[in-house]
């Protein structure tokens, strides 16, 4: 098969690594990929939000199979026009999208098919969203109605914080992701990623992890896009993850069925669980990121397998084969992320870093510049391992970063604490 994987960060990279562990593979090409990605795959300069774009890109390199990474060209349409055109896609439609790209949408989802999740309200205007919060109290989550990569959402502590994050985001502190407010119960519990594979009409789970959103150690600090993860979880038990199936993920998939917008791709549930009882945080539409790395590394080539199957309609046949092993990411960021933060600086140590099935190093930010590797996100790197437990996994990654000079790079050194600690 000749594949077409669109994206070009860590997750990404971690996607096309797996796929090419597996013989169908003849051809990979990645668009627009990074630095890390071109030393493995074919990277191509592509708008991956121009549906029509990528169809004819498709058309001219004869691929078979187009994995969409990102939530963006899947709320752009990108996959329809590729159905359209008869191409084999892995992604959900744009209408099916909206579980992401609008939260009042999925709550809205949530209400018919009686999923449990927070309490909640949606607001078009700032005066009314702030006496919602002043009704309710503190803490409280306010959140972008749309696409806002990972950084929409606020838990204020005061209803003063969570006034002036209304403000922000009515301001358009997020683009027009903000031009429609949810506000949120605060959840307690601990929360984990339930990752599931659906072609329309069948689930199959394929694993769990934990992130790290949190930017500083003990989970302190302002929300980033992810600075690390591991798989599994163990707060999200086989009985739990029953219970999400048999409450939120399957009653979701016939909602979206019984609305003529069957989901077809994978659904990341990120889960609130207290006293054994989850209840749905949000949907992604897509692998989360770090989330996909840690799944990738325990898949490996069976990745592609599954995927294919969920895209052409054969889940009902396909099993996951789980070794008894456990993965952890850690995320090197750019010094002054999630604000602002320099690009450009020079990473060196790489080549001399293991890339094995238990150790690799997934680029999520880099570039290539007269021929050394340098930064051009906040997120820079994922340094990720395998061992047969979680503190061999996490000894080996850290083991990793130690050997990395990156001098304007910074990590969190306690991914995974809440399952080393137990």
């Amino acid at each position: 098969m000749n594949i077409l994987i669109l994206g070009g960060g860590g997750r990404e990279h971690s996607l096309a690594w797996a796929v090419l562990q597996n013989p169908k593979c003849d051809r990979l090409i990645v668009a627009p990929g990074n630095a890390g990605i071109a030393a493995i795959a074919d990277c191509a300069t592509l708008d991956t939000e121009d549906g029509a774009a990528v169809a004819t890109f498709v058309d001219e390199e004869a691929i078979d199979f187009v994995i969409v990474g990102p939530e963006a060209p899947l709320a752009a349409g990108v996959a329809d026009r590729l159905r359209d055109a008869g191409v084999l896609v892995f992604g959900p439609s744009q209408a099916a999208a909206q579980l992401e790209a609008s939260k009042a949408f999925t709550k809205q989802i949530c209400d018919a098919a009686g999923a449990p999740t927070a309490a909640y309200g949606h607001f078009t205007d700032a005066a009314a969203a702030k006496a919602y919060v002043t009704a309710q109290g503190a803490p409280i989550v306010v959140k972008a109605d749309g696409l806002a990569a990972g950084k929409g959402v606020i838990i204020a502590e005061t209803v003063e914080a969570a006034h002036a994050a209304i403000d922000d985001m009515f301001g358009g502190a997020f683009g027009g992701a903000g031009a429609e407010v949810v506000i949120e119960e605060f959840m307690q519990g601990e929360e984990a990623s339930f990752f599931v594979l659906c072609d329309g009409a069948d689930v199959l789970p394929i694993g769990t992890a934990q992130d790290h959103k949190r930017v500083g150690e003990g989970d302190t600090g302002p929300n980033t896009g992810g600075m690390g993860a591991y798989s599994p979880a163990p707060v999200l038990t086989d009985a739990i993850a029953e219970r999400a199936l048999a409450e939120i993920i399957r009653p979701t998939m016939a909602e979206m069925a019984a609305r003529g917008m069957p989901y077809q791709g994978v659904l990341y549930a990120g889960l609130m669980i207290e006293n054994g009882a989850p209840r749905l945080v949000e949907y992604n539409v897509r692998f989360g990121d770090p989330e996909c790395q840690v799944l990738m590394m325990r898949l490996g080539a069976q990745a592609l397998d599954l995927m294919q199957a969920a895209a052409e309609g054969r889940l009902r046949d396909a099993q996951v084969n789980w070794a008894d092993d456990h993965a952890i990411t850690v995320v090197m960021a750019a010094n002054g992320y999630p604000g602002s933060y320099e690009k450009g600086s020079v990473i060196k140590g790489l080549d001399t870093l293991p890339e094995t099935s238990s150790q690799m190093v997934f680029h999520a930010g880099t570039s290539l510049r007269d021929g050394q590797i340098t930064s051009s996100g906040g997120r820079v790197l994922n340094v990720t391992a395998r061992g047969t437990t979680l503190a061999q996994a996490a000894a080996q990654a850290y083991g990793m970063i130690d050997g990395i000079d990156f001098a304007d790079g910074f990590c969190r050194r306690d991914i995974g604490w809440r399952a080393l600690g137990d």
